[in-house]
């Protein structure tokens, strides 16, 4: 039987198909029993939230509304504090499996979501190059063990490919059924985002109003069996692949939903849960290959020091960046932490970096692969100012 879309069924699926997929993932083979994982917070963390430096005398005066209450805060050892949906981290921090790294930043000083994500998956500092880091490390790894040239095609599974994926290393691709679909707080988002408009904000309004009626008729046709992806989902299917003996050995997965610039308090919690829930799920998934798996967390600049007037944060310099897995040697913050006075905040207004992302990146790629300085050249170009850091794993 034909199906007929009402107009507002129709500009509700539009809208849907133009930010679903919220949540990607991207596996790849290597020829290595070790694991490694990034994990891409598209959107800008804010680090001073997740990780908070209560400590610090000058984090009240800037932001007061934004710090959770003291003694829902996740306590790391006198200073700083794990944001309270952040329980499963803090679990593993205890046990030494999550290393925090305080106050870093990219080599590069946009505030611009979208270039600022190209250079942190391309692993440069200004736009030259567009193949990704992570595909040149994968590329790396088969020369180091000549299968390159007979290497399985790698396999990315979700919508899109990452930019941090792209390049020579072969990547297919694939999407599950039922696969992003989106949670109802995104359809208000769109609502939210066409309310002035003449034509679409009052027929996306009717359309809400009228949301369970279309969503029955559409649903007629769904599968009922299909599943809903969000991290945890993949993280779950990830974790299963690569703790296969013949499965991959790298994957990526993008993150969505870390832009704040307005009710902060409420609108972090959500992410930060996913991303917490998530990693849970890929200790679990991932059985005894956790202790061979190191995880790492990144996300484009963080946010601003000081709260704006909608109780939220603008785009920022230095944030917070995790190193998670069986590997790694966490259970401390590491940072040289820059302080929050006015006088030592970047341009007065952004938490000041002291650390690389390319340099946690090159530590953890050679404390885990064992590459040589010339390999980090490559999948690094031009970054001999960002030396490796080191004892990030255990040895």
């Amino acid at each position: 039987m034909a199906l007929t879309l009402s107009r507002r069924a129709t500009l509700l699926g539009l809208g849907t198909a133009a930010i679903a997929g919220r949540t990607r993932l991207a596996l790849a083979a290597a020829p290595t029993d070790r694991r490694f994982i990034v994990i891409l917070l598209r959107g800008a963390l804010d680090g001073l939230n997740a990780v908070i430096p209560y400590g610090d005398p000058d984090l009240a005066r800037l932001r007061a509304p934004l710090i959770p209450a003291r003694d829902k805060m996740l306590d790391l050892g006198g200073f700083f504090a794990f944001h309270p949906a952040l329980k499963n981290l803090h679990k593993l921090y205890q046990t030494g499996e999550v290393l925090p790294v305080h106050a870093i930043a990219g080599p590069y000083r946009t505030r611009s979501h979208f270039e600022a994500q190209d250079l942190l998956q391309t692993g440069v500092a200004e736009t030259s190059i567009r193949s990704g880091w992570l595909n040149r490390l994968i590329v790396e790894l088969h020369a180091q063990n000549n299968a390159l040239n007979t290497a399985k095609t790698s396999l990315a599974v979700g919508m899109g490919m990452p930019l941090l994926l792209r390049g020579p290393a072969r990547i297919g691709s694939y999407a599950p059924i039922g696969f992003a679909k989106p949670s109802p707080d995104l359809y208000h988002r769109i609502a939210a985002l066409n309310a002035t408009d003449p034509v679409f904000g009052p027929a996306i309004r009717t359309g809400l109003q009228t949301q369970k009626f279309d969503h029955t008729l559409l649903d007629r046709t769904a599968d009922p069996h299909a599943k809903t992806y969000g991290f945890s989902g993949l993280a779950q299917a990830a974790g299963t692949l690569l703790a296969a003996a013949d499965g991959p050995r790298i994957a990526a997965f993008q993150l969505e939903g870390w832009d704040t610039h307005v009710n902060q308090i409420n609108l972090l919690t959500p992410p930060l849960a996913g991303l917490d829930a998530g990693i849970a799920t890929l200790k679990s998934a991932l059985g005894p290959a956790w202790r061979q798996t190191t995880i790492l967390i990144v996300t484009e600049f963080g946010r601003t020091a000081r709260i704006n007037g909608t109780h939220g944060t603008d785009h920022g310099t230095a944030t917070i960046a995790f190193l998670a897995g069986g590997t790694v040697a966490g259970g401390k913050v590491r940072t040289i932490w820059p302080g929050l006075k006015d006088r030592q905040l970047f341009q007065n207004r952004d938490l000041a970096p002291t650390a690389d992302i390319r340099s946690l990146a090159k530590g953890a790629i050679l404390a885990q692969f064992a590459l040589p300085p010339a390999a980090l050249e490559r999948i690094f170009p031009n970054s001999t100012d960002a030396a490796p850091l080191t004892q990030l794993l255990r040895t």
